[in-house]
């Protein structure tokens, strides 16, 4: 009667649930599997059914089994169940178990000759390590090991040399036997590699609120940067619960590459850890070569393997692990063995065979059926299964998987290498970072403003904003060298960042630690504190500390024109004019010059002080000086009137167009010495934490820090400081402050005030620098930092800078009066003192002009008129004159011998006439 191959399977595996052996069966196979690993006896009952159906090669015969769960940590009861399996009468033993209790079948089955067919399995899913050999391994050795040698440490290492990775951290979980990759430790050794070493914990969420609770920051954050670059033994479970977690808590970045080796890695497993892992990935797992047909996968030589096994697109397929296939293969093994053995006619018949008897005999045809089965081969789910002499399977495969750098969890996953024993690595593996093709990444970029670094340029209701600035001219270049695009946003409280007692960040730094951006752009310096929680590209621009000052207003001064010289000069000239005046009449006096005739000067004291006094200011004088002393005192006082006349009009020239400052502020020494002037600057920003650390650190302590340390902390920081830089600056401008902030702002802010009134004052030595801060590990560090370098260096970045500090202002950044470069008109201010002179002069001119006249009329009214000197007695012209000689007044009267009436004539002496060179016939009135 034909019996369909249904109803004959559920036969089978009916006959095989309920009863292990059966009395008219001749093939009896037993197996004892871990009792966690429920899924190794499916698959085996499923190979063993869909065998018992195949009948081109057992024909008849069926195979029966005895299937027993130990606990893989107990040799004892693994001992003693295979002998209650070998009291049944078994062909071959098959186990899938740990080490620990395989150690025991080995001994057990060699001392029984039962072939043990030994397929190790690690501990929940962990990578496996070597098993410790009980004996040397020998070709009668009646156990086989399915499962090929473990070759992890041979593939990590060679994985890790063509990385070229120097510093590395190994985690690896509870399960793993830190002993199986001893090898690997030592040829990292040799290699001069950093490595170190980390269990993980089963509790993973509580090992790594440990480390935040006892790591201080400083080791944190060296922690973060170990973790950059990571091996990881351990389950694929076990993996994807530590990878969430460390990406959670911020302990990896984009710009980390881990490693994760275990031959147990699903496809499902592969996407999973993909998912929720950022940075690089690279997998290494154990594959098994399909065959090209996809038509001939489920067809090894004389058998069809269930569908569901060998179908890649069947989910019962993808869940297959490793031991299952060596299971299925293992079971396909022993009955093409069987059949040979078949046809052979060498059939040796069960035997019950007792481990606790002494002196029991062991199996007679142990030999012949161990030989039979290491001659054979098999190709099923695992490729090709086979032993050599010393009964290892030398076929395996690795294959190495891997990711991109990228923040991008739906990356794609791509073969990079195989790897096998016999031809090692085939492929190329680099650890490169990103390229300079950036096209079609978007960044979202956070900033402050801050002039000229970033300022809004177009804000129009219902669009976003649009900004400008030297930071964001430095942005768009790399955007169109890389081809990114990028958003902008603000940051929500305007600060730049700090750390805050809890240890946490706000600002532009928060937003990046907390993932919120990608990049942080704006006048933004790089310091310790901030690199430890974010990285920085290459600084972009130096900076350094300044201090912006209100110019110096000029007061009106009357008197400017009297400034050039000092009040004692002034004294000293007016007096030097009274001397040589002096000096010119006594000389005259002494000596009394020949005048020409027709001269009307005369040699008073009056006259010398008036000649003095012109020829001083470059006027001349009336009075000629015949002498020889006394043009000796004339060429002396000339000459001395010429020097001090040019040097006060040098001075005067300077004077009108530079005003004097007074104590003026022109360093941050000066500025630190001095308390009357209060100054401050943003409260909590690195200009801040600069002072406070400079003034406040005992091994970096500086007095002109310290000095302004007091100043700005003063009230505890409340009463010269402000929370925005336009506040500082505008308390410059409106009020009696000193800002002291960055210099590069500061000069930007005196360049364009309109009125010049600002100056600034810097220290020349740059400390540190503007920088483009990125998340902690971010993937686009490098590439910036290396475009960056190309933009100084063919000299972009300077014309980016003149933009927005051009050499040509028309303010004077330095200078602390209020001054323009390009020059300015002199104001009425600057010639006040010489109008308010001129006025004086002219009425003072005026009250001795009244004077004069008012003297003149009174003398005038003293003299007798006309009609009372016709009365009086009548006086010749040739009689002598009586009156006193109180003055000579000498009146030319040419060609007259007679005098006028007023006067009473007398001959003058031939002396006189002499002295004078008067002409004979000229007569003089003598009264």
């Amino acid at each position: 009667m034909k019996v369909f191959p249904a109803v004959l399977f559920l036969i089978t595996f009916w006959s095989l649930e309920w009863e292990p052996v059966l009395p008219d069966s001749i093939i009896h196979i037993g197996a004892i599997f871990d009792e966690s690993a429920k899924k190794d006896d499916e698959v085996f009952r499923m190979a063993v059914a869909d065998l018992n159906l195949n009948n081109e090669i057992l024909e008849t015969e069926k195979i029966t089994v005895s299937v027993e769960f130990v606990d893989g940590n107990n040799p004892f009861q693994a001992v003693q169940e295979a002998c209650e399996l070998m009291n049944r009468g078994i062909l071959a033993l098959v186990s899938s178990i740990g080490c620990m209790s395989a150690g025991s079948l080995q001994s057990l089955a060699d001392a029984m000759h039962i072939p043990h067919l030994f397929i190790q399995r690690a501990s929940a899913g962990s990578p496996r390590s070597s098993c410790p050999p009980t004996s040397r391994a020998q070709p009668d050795d009646y156990t086989l090991f399915v499962r090929p040698p473990v070759y992890l440490n041979d593939v990590i290492f060679q994985v890790v040399m063509e990385y070229t990775w120097q510093k590395f951290i190994i985690f690896y979980d509870t399960d793993f036997d830190i002993r199986g990759i001893e090898n690997f430790l030592d040829q990292t050794s040799q290699q001069g590699m950093d490595v170190s070493l980390q269990k993980v914990e089963s509790n993973i969420n509580m090992m790594i609120t440990g480390m935040f609770r006892t790591m201080r920051v400083e080791e944190l954050h060296r922690y973060r940067d170990t973790l950059r670059r990571a091996v990881l033994f351990m389950s694929p479970g076990t993996a994807k619960a530590f990878i969430t977690e460390v990406v959670e808590t911020n302990l990896v970045a984009f710009d980390c590459h881990w490693i994760i080796i275990n031959e147990e890695i699903s496809d499902m497993d592969v996407q999973e850890l993909v998912m929720k892992s950022i940075g690089r990935l690279t997998l290494v797992r154990q594959t098994f070569p399909l065959p090209q047909n996809s038509s001939q996968r489920c067809v090894r030589s004389n058998h069809r393997i269930n569908t569901s096994l060998c179908d890649p697109k069947d989910p019962k397929a993808q869940m297959l692990e490793i031991t299952n296939r060596y299971i299925y293969d293992t079971v396909l093994l022993l009955a093409n063995t069987f059949h040979r053995k078949l046809e052979d006619r060498k059939w040796h018949s069960m035997a019950s065979l007792s481990c606790i008897r002494k002196g029991s005999k062991p199996w007679q045809g142990g030999k012949s059926m161990l030989d039979t089965v290491k001659k054979g081969g098999v190709s099923g789910l695992t490729s090709l299964l086979e032993f050599n002499d010393n009964g290892i399977n030398p076929n395996i495969y690795f294959e190495i998987l891997g990711t991109n750098y990228g923040e991008d969890r739906g990356r794609g996953v791509s073969r990079l290498a195989t790897w096998d024993p016999i031809h090692g690595l085939n492929g190329t593996l680099t650890d490169r970072k990103l390229e300079n093709n950036m096209r079609g990444v978007v960044l979202r970029v956070v900033t402050v403003l801050e002039e000229p670094f970033v300022m809004v340029s177009e804000n129009v209701l219902g669009k976003p904003k649009k900004y400008q600035g030297f930071s964001i001219d430095v942005l768009d270049a790399l955007a169109n060298y890389l081809g990114f695009k990028y958003e902008i946003y603000v940051a929500p409280d305007h600060k730049y960042g700090s750390q805050q007692a809890d240890g946490t960040w706000n600002g532009l730094i928060g937003e990046l630690v907390f993932k919120r951006a990608d990049v942080g752009l704006s006048a933004l310096t790089i310091t310790p504190e901030r690199e430890s929680v974010v990285d920085f590209t290459t600084r972009y621009m130096d900076y350094s500390v300044g201090v912006l000052l209100r110019k110096a207003e000029r007061t009106v001064d009357m008197f400017a024109c009297l400034a050039p010289f000092d009040l004692s000069l002034w004294a000293c000239i007016a007096g030097t004019v009274l001397l040589v005046g002096t000096l010119v009449y006594l000389l005259n006096w002494l000596n009394p010059p020949r005048l020409p005739m027709g001269s009307v000067s005369s040699t008073t004291l009056y006259n010398s002080m008036w000649f003095v006094y012109g020829s001083f200011v470059q006027q001349g004088g009336e009075v000629p000086y015949t002498t020889l002393a006394t043009r000796m005192m004339m060429g002396v006082w000339w000459l001395f009137a010429l020097i001090v006349i040019s040097s006060y009009t040098a001075n005067l020239a300077a004077f009108l167009t530079i005003s004097r400052i007074e104590n003026s502020i022109q360093s941050l020494q000066d500025l630190a010495k001095q308390t009357d002037l209060p100054y401050g600057t943003v409260l909590d920003s690195a200009v801040y934490d600069q002072v406070r650390s400079k003034g406040m650190n005992p091994f970096e302590r500086d007095p002109m820090y310290s000095q302004m340390w007091r100043m700005i902390n003063r009230t505890g920081g409340a009463e010269n400081n402000v929370e925005e830089s336009k506040e500082g600056i505008r308390k410059v401008k409106y009020g009696r402050f000193a800002f002291v902030w960055d210099a590069a702002v500061l000069e930007y802010v005196a360049i364009n005030d309109e009125d010049c009134s600002l100056y600034t004052v810097s220290n020349n030595v740059a400390d540190r620098g503007y920088g483009i801060a990125m998340q902690h590990g971010s993937p686009y560090r490098d590439i910036f930092s290396q475009r960056i370098l190309e933009l100084q260096q063919n000299g972009d970045m300077d014309i980016l800078k003149l933009k927005w500090w051009p050499r040509d202002s028309p303010c004077d950044l330095y200078s602390p009066v209020g001054t323009r470069k390009t020059g300015s008109a002199l104001d009425i201010h600057s010639f006040a003192g010489v109008f308010f002179v001129l006025a004086a002069g002219v009425v003072l001119s005026c009250l001795i002009a009244t004077v004069e006249t008012w003297w003149t009329r009174r003398k005038g009214s003293r003299v007798p008129s006309k009609e009372t000197q016709a009365d009086g007695p009548s006086v010749r012209q040739d009689e002598p004159c009586h009156e006193p000689q109180t003055d000579i007044m000498l009146t030319l009267r040419p060609s007259s011998n007679h005098l006028s009436p007023a006067c009473c004539a007398t001959p003058l002496d031939s002396k006189l006439r002499h002295t004078f060179a008067i002409p004979s016939r000229t007569v003089f009135c003598q009264h």
